[in-house]
C-alpha cells in the first residue's frame, strides 16, 4: 500500500503534498468576496478532484520546468502545486475572469507565480498550446455542453505536441461521455485514484498519453 499523503488541516486552509489550499473561511478570501465580483461557473472554492490530480502527479511527475496549461483553473491549485513542486511554467486558464484574484492570493500564499488568461476551452488554439508538455483540469466537465469543446481541446493539445493531458472528476455523467470518446479516439484511459485528501471519495482521472500514442 502506498504511503498516506502528507496532509494537515487548519481552520483556514488544508495543506496537501506541500501546497496550501485555502478555504472560504480564510480572512483574505473573505475580504476578496466582499470586495470583488463573485466567480461564476462554480469557481468559488478549491474542488476535491485537485487533490487526486496532485497525488497522481506526485507519483507520475512531469519534467522539471515543464510548460503546463491548467484549464478551468478556478483558484489555481493544480498549477500552483506544479509550479511549487517542479518549477513548472504554468498558464492558468479560466472562462471566468473573476477567479483571478483568488488564484493570485493562493499563489502568493504558496510563494509562486502563475500566469493567468481568461479564455474558454475553444479559444485555446495551436499558438497557445505550442510547447506545452502537460494539460490539466479538474472538475471541469459538469455540463453536457462542455463535452465537445473539451474533447476538441484534448485533440488539439495532442496535435500541438503535448505529452500528456489529465482531467480529474468525481464521475459526473458528462465526464464519462468525454472519457468514452477520448478512450475510443485518443487512446485515453480512466484511472480510479484513491490517493488524495484523506476521507474523500475516490476520483476518476482521464489520462491521455500522447507520447505513447506517437510511439
Amino acid at each position: 500500500m502506498p504511503p498516506r499523503p502528507s496532509s494537515r488541516e487548519s481552520a483556514h486552509w488544508h495543506t496537501f503534498r506541500g501546497v496550501r489550499a485555502l478555504k472560504s473561511t480564510h480572512p483574505e478570501v473573505r475580504r476578496l468576496k466582499r470586495r470583488e465580483e463573485s466567480p461564476s461557473l462554480h469557481g468559488n472554492k478549491v474542488w476535491h478532484s485537485s487533490f487526486a490530480l496532485i497525488d497522481y502527479l506526485h507519483r507520475h511527475p512531469p519534467t522539471v520546468g515543464a510548460r503546463v496549461i491548467d484549464v478551468g483553473c478556478g483558484w489555481g491549485l493544480n498549477g500552483i502545486w506544479l509550479a511549487r513542486r517542479y518549477g513548472a511554467r504554468v498558464l492558468a486558464v479560466d472562462a471566468d475572469p473573476a477567479v483571478e484574484p483568488y488564484l493570485r492570493l493562493q499563489a502568493r500564499i504558496n510563494r509562486v507565480e502563475v500566469a493567468f488568461l481568461a479564455r474558454r476551452f475553444e479559444q485555446l488554439d495551436a499558438r497557445l498550446l505550442d510547447g506545452v508538455e502537460l494539460l490539466t483540469g479538474t472538475d471541469i466537465c459538469f455540463w453536457d455542453e462542455m463535452v465537445e469543446p473539451l474533447y476538441r481541446l484534448l485533440r488539439r493539445a495532442g496535435k500541438a505536441g503535448a505529452r500528456r493531458a489529465i482531467i480529474g472528476d468525481p464521475g459526473r455523467t458528462p465526464f464519462w461521455t468525454l472519457a468514452a470518446r477520448a478512450e475510443k479516439r485518443l487512446g485515453a484511459e480512466v484511472i480510479q485514484h484513491t490517493g488524495g485528501r484523506p476521507g474523500s471519495a475516490p476520483k476518476q482521472l482521464l489520462v491521455v498519453d500522447y507520447a505513447k500514442l506517437r510511439g
